[in-house]
């Protein structure tokens, strides 16, 4: 079987005693990079040596033709060089390739960067989107901001230490200087970092950078303030399309604030 292994994101205390247990006994890891996992095999004080094939973003489609029928024959170990496979890195179309053939697909679980940051952010964390890294080129980036801005859920990006200027100043420009943002440097690691403030000051802060991995946490967008008439517009539109008159009420509260038993009287009284 194909079987995704989460590997530390910094502190190799973060290992799972399965992880430990898989790589003692395999005979063969794809990794992200070959060196990585062979420092994480000394780090962890594992003797097993497995045969190991490069897996990343230049070449998995390419490996997959060789890979699909090695994961049929035995179990094939797949790593990245931090945190869980397929989120943000790679493995993703190998899995697809795998599930396709019939190749049964486990997980052994453990660290990963994503809910950590949002763990410590102290921001919601009821409802979430993680976008990852968004485009080097900055038209593009700031494009991709503005298409989020009103976003409600929490939002998780991954960004480069040199680039996380930039993309702070963006932030500010597209979701508003005073949205809440915690940019979170290090993860489990001797230095981390979790800065908290206003998109306006983090940007004036890291405005030169900064070192180490980074996860930033953007808080969502708030409710659009609309008046009760113009909510009510928006429910009669949503039971005009074929959604329950209770059901559209409490969309359109969530989404704007205003009573949902509000919405449904008057929307009730308007029919």
């Amino acid at each position: 079987m194909l079987v995704l292994a989460a590997t530390p994101i910094g502190n190799l205390g973060d290992a799972t005693a399965r992880l430990v247990a898989a790589l003692e006994s395999a005979t063969v890891v794809a990794a992200e990079d070959t060196r990585v996992v062979h420092r994480l095999l000394q780090g962890l004080g594992i003797s097993n040596r497995p045969r190991t094939i490069s897996l990343n973003d230049h070449n998995e489609r390419e490996r997959i033709a060789e890979l699909v029928p090695l994961a049929a024959e035995t179990d094939l170990l797949v790593v990245s060089d931090a945190g869980m496979p397929t989120v943000s890195d790679p493995g993703y179309r190998l899995v697809v390739a795998c599930i396709d053939a019939g190749v049964a697909v486990t997980v052994l679980p453990g660290a990963s960067a994503v809910p950590t940051a949002l763990a410590v952010s102290g921001l919601p964390t009821d409802r979430f989107a993680f976008e990852g890294f968004l485009s080097r080129k900055a038209g593009e980036r700031r494009a991709s901001l503005l298409a989020l801005s009103r976003e409600s859920r929490t939002l998780v990006f991954f960004e480069s230490p040199q680039r996380l200027g930039g993309f702070l100043a963006d932030l500010a420009a597209t979701f508003g200087p005073d949205r809440r943002v915690a940019v979170c440097r290090e993860l489990t690691k001797m230095f981390e970092e979790v800065v908290r403030g206003t998109a306006a000051e983090l940007a004036e802060r890291f405005a030169d950078g900064a070192r180490g991995e980074i996860v930033v946490v953007v808080d969502g967008a708030p409710p659009v303030v609309v008046d009760l008439a113009s909510g009510v517009a928006q429910v009669l539109a949503l039971t005009a399309a074929g959604a329950r008159l209770k059901e559209a009420s409490a969309e359109i509260a969530e989404a704007t604030g205003l009573s949902r038993r509000e919405l449904y009287q008057a929307a009730l009284d308007a029919r």
